[in-house]
This record gives structure tokens, C-alpha cells and sequence, in this order.
């Protein structure tokens, strides 16, 4: 057996049993705190929608790993047990060639993982959505959500992997710097036509017509030195009954948009308070941040893929037998994952720092009260667990555990209060 492929399946297993692990011990702790609210939530939280929170997140986390085991199970089919070749060799039977038969073959494996995919999207959407009370989709619409962002990966996937495989078979030994410079250019260019041309295609977008509510947020923009595009509230109660809010796009594109949902059950002030938590992570630039971040991260993963592309035992050891431009690019794609999950802890952390800088700027332009009130009725309404494993937080949460976050911001902002924070 090569190293590499010894290498592989153990780094698969560990991802597996880490991924067990991590899981399991979220499901015991949500479990076993089900039966009493957090003291910085008594009398704010009621204990049936905190125990309802705990069951929920608990299912979640069942999906989470029976997809695990799928998903483990698929890659190990596509890699050793020669699914990539299987694909590419009915590719071959069609009779096309060259570039068009590569990404062909690439969009077909593609294709298979979002077949397979496909059953437990549905049973997330119609089964545990639907049981906890959360979904509204209606099976036309799951239809044709799934049918856009099919095409959609074709029509704007398809042309993207055609140039990367030409750049590779084209662009000499510095090809990876070539084809990582067309990466950057394309994404770019999508962030900026996503608001304006690619998001309406799946909600609606209208502008924002409480005059009052509109006001305060111009108002919010215009103290903080920020400039958008429009404010719009988008039709998210078609599909389920979480509440969000998010900006979007890039320079003169940018948009605030909020959910309808979230508007329903917020006050004006707790909407403000939101917003002005989005809009911190512009003027702090975490989003450039985070952005320039990507893309060194991909800017080294196209220089090893280049050298990859050099080293004849890659493909070879992971199941290929039929070794191609197109090869090389699915297995780096499908692979590298397993190796690089162990730095999840390092994006989360960064991730939960900027969820703290970006509550800080909030409770400084809005009302630090208002916000607490808004995490809390957030926190309830899209059933978010009050009481996550420590453990599993750090390693997979992207924001702050919710009681550390309401204790910060009454500690820093909101003078003197140490009562639970009241639901407006």
C-alpha cells in the first residue's frame, strides 16, 4: 500500500472519529441541560422552547454525522474505489474530447455528489425542518430552488472549470499562478453580480417601506460613515422561519438586506442594533479580511495542486488509473478536505473574535440593551442552543457561545444591569 493512500484513509478515519466525537459530546451536554434555562436567560426564555432548542440541536447533530458516514463513504467510492475513472469513462462513451470531455467529466462527478446529496436535502427541509416548525418551503419551490442551482452551476461552473483545465495544459510550469490569478478574477466578479443579478433569482427583493424604520437605518449609515446601495427586505418566510439580516456585494454594490422574518419580530430599535452588528464587520474590515485570507489559502492550494500535477503517485494512490488534468483537479478538490479540517479551530476562533469586535462597534452606535434583547429573541426563535459543549463550540462555532456573548455585552455596555436581559 503507497504511503499516500495509508495516509489518506487514516487521516479519514480520524476526521470520522473526531467528527463522532465532537457530536456526541454536543448531544450529551444540550441533553443533559435541557431541563433548566441558563440563569442570564430565566424568565426570558421559556424552559419548553429551551428544551425544544436542545431536541433540535440534538437531531441536527444526528443528521450531521449519518451525512458524515454518506459522505465518507461516497469519497472512498470516488477515490480508491474507482468512481472518478467509472465517471470519466462514460464521459468517454458520449465521443467528445479534449477540454470539452475534461470538463465534462469534472461537471459529472459533480453531478453525482449532488445527486447523492439530494435525499437528505429533501429530509432536512421536509423532515427535521419541517418537525421542529421551521419549514415553509413548498415542494415546488424545493424543486425549483434545486433546478436553478443546477443550471446555474453549469452555466457559471462549467465555463470556470473549462479555463482552469486550459490554463493547465496551456499555461506552462507557472500554470498554478496563472489559473490562481483567473480563480481570484472570477470570484470577484461573481461577488459583485451576486446581489444585482444571481440572488433574485431565488427571493424576492423588495425596498424597505416602513418610512420610520427606513429612517433609523439611514440615520445608523450616516453616523457610521457607511454608504449602500438600497435597503431591501427579502421574502424568507417562503422557505423557512429563521430571521437574518446581512449586507451584501462590493463597493457601490453593496446592499443591506433583511429577511422579512426577522422584521416581524423584532422592534426598530433591536433591527438597528442588528444592523449596526452587520455593518461592523465592513468598517472594522473583517470582510476584507477575511477575503485577502481566502485568497492567499487559495493561492497556496493552486501553487501545491502544481506541484501535485508533477508527482505521478497522487493520482496513482488514490484510486486513478486513467490520470488527467481533469483527475487532478477532482481529487485535490475531494481530498484536501480530509487533510485540512484540523484548522477548523483557528477559523472559528478567528471568526468568534470578530462576532465580539463586531458586537463592541454595535453596543457604541446603537443600544447595547436593544441588542442583547435581539441575540435573545434570536436565540429562541430559530431554536440556537444556550448551552453548547464548550468543546465542540470552540472547534465548530463560528460566533460566540450565547451566554458569554449577553455576559460581555452587559459586563462592557450596559452599566450596572446583572438581571436576565428582558425580550422587548
Amino acid at each position: 500500500m503507497h504511503w499516500l493512500t495509508f495516509g489518506f484513509l487514516c487521516a479519514l478515519a480520524l476526521q470520522l472519529a473526531a467528527r463522532f466525537w465532537l457530536s456526541r459530546r454536543q448531544i450529551a451536554f444540550v441533553t443533559a441541560y435541557r431541563d433548566e434555562v441558563p440563569p442570564a436567560f430565566a424568565g426570558v426564555v421559556p424552559l419548553a422552547d429551551h428544551a425544544r432548542a436542545a431536541s433540535y440541536t440534538a437531531a441536527k447533530q444526528r443528521l450531521a454525522l449519518f451525512d458524515s458516514v454518506l459522505g465518507a463513504a461516497l469519497l472512498l467510492w470516488l477515490t480508491l474505489g474507482g468512481g472518478i475513472d467509472a465517471v470519466g469513462q462514460w464521459v468517454a462513451r458520449s465521443g467528445v474530447t479534449g477540454w470539452l470531455k475534461e470538463t465534462l467529466h469534472v461537471l459529472g462527478v459533480v453531478a453525482v455528489l449532488g445527486a447523492a446529496g439530494l435525499p437528505l436535502s429533501a429530509y432536512r427541509t421536509f423532515g427535521l425542518e419541517q418537525r421542529f416548525g421551521f419549514n415553509r418551503t413548498a415542494m415546488r419551490t424545493f424543486v425549483l430552488d434545486m433546478l436553478k442551482a443546477w443550471t446555474l452551476a453549469a452555466l457559471l461552473g462549467g465555463p470556470v472549470v473549462a479555463l482552469v483545465l486550459w490554463i493547465m495544459d496551456s499555461a506552462g510550469r507557472r500554470w498554478w499562478l496563472v489559473a490562481w490569478a483567473a480563480w481570484t478574477g472570477v470570484s470577484l466578479l461573481l461577488m459583485l453580480a451576486w446581489p444585482r443579478f444571481i440572488a433574485p433569482l431565488f427571493n424576492r427583493f423588495s425596498p424597505l417601506e416602513d418610512v420610520s424604520l427606513r429612517g433609523r437605518i439611514e440615520a445608523l449609515l450616516a453616523r457610521c460613515g457607511f454608504s449602500a446601495e438600497r435597503v431591501f427586505v427579502i421574502d424568507g418566510s417562503r422557505r423557512s422561519s429563521h430571521g437574518n439580516a446581512y449586507f451584501t456585494g462590493l463597493g457601490r454594490q453593496k446592499r443591506v438586506v433583511f429577511f422579512d422574518t426577522l422584521l416581524s419580530t423584532l422592534s426598530p430599535g433591536q433591527v438597528e442594533s442588528v444592523l449596526a452588528h452587520e455593518l461592523a464587520h465592513f468598517k472594522l474590515r473583517h470582510v476584507p479580511q477575511r477575503l485577502c485570507a481566502n485568497l492567499l489559502v487559495s493561492l497556496l492550494g493552486f501553487a501545491l495542486l502544481g506541484w501535485l500535477a508533477g508527482q505521478t503517485w497522487f493520482q496513482a494512490a488514490l484510486g486513478v488509473t486513467s490520470p488527467s488534468n481533469a483527475t487532478l483537479l477532482l481529487l485535490f478538490l475531494l481530498v484536501s478536505p480530509v487533510f485540512t479540517w484540523v484548522a477548523a479551530p483557528i477559523v472559528a476562533g478567528w471568526s468568534r473574535r470578530h462576532e465580539f469586535e463586531a458586537d463592541a462597534f454595535a453596543a457604541k452606535h446603537s443600544n447595547a440593551s436593544d441588542l442583547a434583547d435581539a441575540l435573545v429573541r434570536l436565540y429562541r426563535d430559530n431554536a440556537s442552543t444556550l448551552t453548547p459543549d464548550p468543546i465542540y463550540s470552540a472547534f465548530h462555532d463560528s460566533h460566540p457561545p450565547p451566554a458569554e456573548r449577553i455576559a460581555r455585552l452587559r459586563a462592557t455596555f450596559i452599566d450596572g444591569d446583572r438581571a436576565p436581559v428582558s425580550a422587548r
